[in-house]
C-alpha cells in the first residue's frame, strides 16, 4: 500500500487528534485502549505517531477518534471549527 504525504505529514488530523485528546484529560494510552475496546489494534507508540503526523489514520480509525473524542471528523480534518 502506498502512503502519501500531505506537507510533509502522513495525516491532516494529528493535532487535533491531540488537542481533544487533552481536552478530556486522556492519556495516549488511556486513547488507545478505548480504540482497542472498538475494535481497532492500535498501540500507545501508534497514536504518539498520529498526533505527531508520521502514521496514515484510515477511515475507520477517523470515525472511531472522533465518536471517542466527542468530535466530528469534520472538526478532526479542520474543516469546521
Amino acid at each position: 500500500m502506498k502512503i502519501y504525504d500531505y506537507n510533509g505529514k502522513k495525516n491532516i488530523c494529528g493535532i487535533k487528534v491531540h488537542e481533544a485528546r487533552r481536552r478530556m484529560k486522556l492519556t495516549q494510552s488511556d486513547l488507545a485502549a478505548k480504540l482497542q475496546l472498538a475494535g481497532i489494534i492500535i498501540e500507545r507508540d501508534s497514536v504518539s505517531r498520529i498526533e505527531i503526523g508520521t502514521r496514515f489514520v484510515s477511515d475507520y480509525e477517523l470515525m472511531e477518534l472522533s465518536k471517542i473524542l466527542k468530535v466530528s471528523v469534520d472538526w478532526l480534518l479542520g474543516i469546521e471549527k
